[in-house]
């Protein structure tokens, strides 16, 4: 027999930072909260990128960002939400008395007040080296992602892709690797001016306009070699390979939530400044969402969080605060201050 369902104030869709951040200030806001990610972990987008340096969110020092999210995640856990991790949310059903289930692709319903909808860009999945047999090397040494610098410290580097990501790791290897090369189709390349500009001026080997025609390999399990051919003349080159960095960016899907009838663009859901949807008791936050003022930083999407907590909050219990009483004169945290063995001054 299947168990009755629980109620729950919020239920956030997503871990990365906003949602993050939003199961956090939803126990500031002393509601019931439940967070469901599609991941086995928290952290979001961010997963993809543990060794890169975060340094513009508001009063944290330069920080990798595989520590900020152990952080971000240590904080979401403050006020014990209820975490379900490893499911994907697939419908959305309105109850006759005003409230949600949520339907998960595993089967698993969820009944909630309101939900927050932190989905970033939906279920997003790195492009893939397009050369047929690439796939055996990916256990090996064919890369989409970076998780230690140091694996790469005195080899010979070839890198695929021409966005932030590519010249991101481009930058940070070239102090590490024997030799960085750099492959990408058009001559100019897409990431940020500034970290463009160092990899311009570094030792990174710079290939433009190529694309990586072949991979080679002498006992079939390693890549010894990759091919490279100007798109221009035709010429192919062959470079000696240690590792293959693939940074041709991401696919996203969004599945069956394009059918929940959100007003949605093509990547983005719109709101307005209170991070309403056009979906009653639906908000949302994060790089998943649009409006004029809309700033994509960590630190934006931890405004958008704050701005629908409240409006969940609100929407449950309309005489409700506003706002959280900050942390320094909330009562959520005294017995928390008192564990960390702060004692407060009484001012009454």
């Amino acid at each position: 027999m299947e168990r009755p369902l629980e109620l729950y104030d919020v239920t956030i869709i997503g871990g990365g930072p906003a949602g993050m951040y939003a199961a956090f200030y939803s126990g500031m806001r002393d509601l019931k909260t439940k967070l469901i990610d599609a991941n086995q972990e928290l952290g979001g987008r961010m997963l993809l990128y543990p060794e890169k340096m975060i340094w513009d969110v508001g009063g944290v020092t330069p920080t990798l960002c595989g520590t900020l999210i152990k952080q971000l995640a240590q904080q979401a856990q403050t006020f014990e939400p209820t975490i379900v991790l490893g499911e994907q949310v697939s419908e959305l059903q309105r109850q006759e008395d005003g409230t949600f289930i949520l339907l998960s692709n595993s089967g698993h319903r969820h009944w909630t007040q309101t939900v927050i909808m932190a989905i970033g860009y939906g279920i997003r999945k790195m492009a893939k080296l397009e050369i047929e047999g690439a796939d055996r090397y990916e256990v090996t040494n064919l890369h989409y992602t970076v998780q230690e610098l140091d694996m790469f410290r005195g080899k010979h580097i070839v890198i695929s892709g021409g966005g932030d990501s590519a010249v991101d790791w481009a930058n940070e290897l070239e102090s590490v690797a024997a030799k960085v090369t750099i492959v990408h189709r058009r001559n100019e390349f897409g990431g940020h001016e500034r970290n463009v500009n160092r990899m311009r001026q570094s030792s990174v080997n710079i290939r433009t306009p190529y694309v990586v025609e072949k991979l080679h390999s002498k006992d079939g399990s390693l890549i010894d070699q990759v091919s490279i051919t100007h798109l221009e003349s035709g010429e192919t080159e062959v470079l000696d390979a240690d590792d293959v960095i693939v940074n041709h960016g991401m696919k996203s899907d969004f599945g069956p939530i394009r059918n929940w009838g959100l007003d949605m663009g093509e990547w983005t859901v719109n709101v307005n400044g209170k991070m309403e949807t056009n979906i009653p008791g639906v908000f949302a936050a994060g790089d998943f969402i649009d409006y004029d003022s809309k700033v994509r930083l960590i630190a934006g999407a931890f405004n958008d969080a704050v701005l629908a907590v409240n409006s969940a909050k609100l929407f449950i219990e309309p005489e409700a605060e506003k706002v959280a009483y900050v942390s320094s004169h909330n009562s959520r945290f005294k017995e928390k201050n008192l564990a960390l063995g702060v004692i407060e001054e009484d001012n009454h």
